[in-house]
């Protein structure tokens, strides 16, 4: 199926694809690296929640990008923290600092972190621009981490294409 995704559709020209798959390192991406590997891909980026085992996925993902070739553009936190609704306070609820360390760790850019944010929540469902939701503090601080991880992903893929 992945291999008749990325051959059969019509896809022009292409800024960026995404695709996203579950934690760890199964079959399907195995097919994903097999199938997309002669577009030469600028890299990966690795999503992880601040918890030990979600970081754990992610620390066998880098070793995974390592063995086949795919260079590792960044490391997002996701879940890092939880944004209150109404005085825009960030609460980590669960832990904070999982991702940076692996970064670290593994000597990749870390990318930023992005809070659970009833807000951004609402904008996607609703297919809105988080902005245009609610324009209080909390909005502008998600919208802000959001956008500056985007900026340095285009920074990244911009000065590898240029090589």
């Amino acid at each position: 199926m992945i291999k008749q995704f990325l051959t059969d559709v019509y896809w022009q020209n292409l800024d960026y694809l995404v695709i996203d798959t579950p934690p760890g390192t199964s079959d399907e991406h195995l097919a994903v690296i097999e199938n997309i590997k002669e577009h030469n891909p600028d890299g990966a980026i690795l999503v992880t929640t601040p918890q030990a085992v979600a970081v754990g996925d992610v620390r066998r993902e880098l070793t995974f990008c390592k063995k086949t070739g795919i260079c590792v553009l960044g490391i997002i936190e996701n879940m890092s923290g939880y944004v209150c609704p109404h005085c825009s306070e960030c609460t980590n609820i669960f832990s904070k600092g999982g991702g940076e360390a692996l970064a670290k760790q593994f000597s990749v850019p870390f990318l930023g972190c992005i809070p659970l944010d009833p807000n951004l929540a609402k904008s996607l469902e609703d297919g809105t621009n988080l902005i245009n939701i609610d324009q209080t503090q909390t909005s502008s601080n998600t919208s802000a981490a959001i956008d500056s991880i985007v900026q340095q992903i285009v920074s990244k893929t911009d000065t590898l294409t240029h090589e």
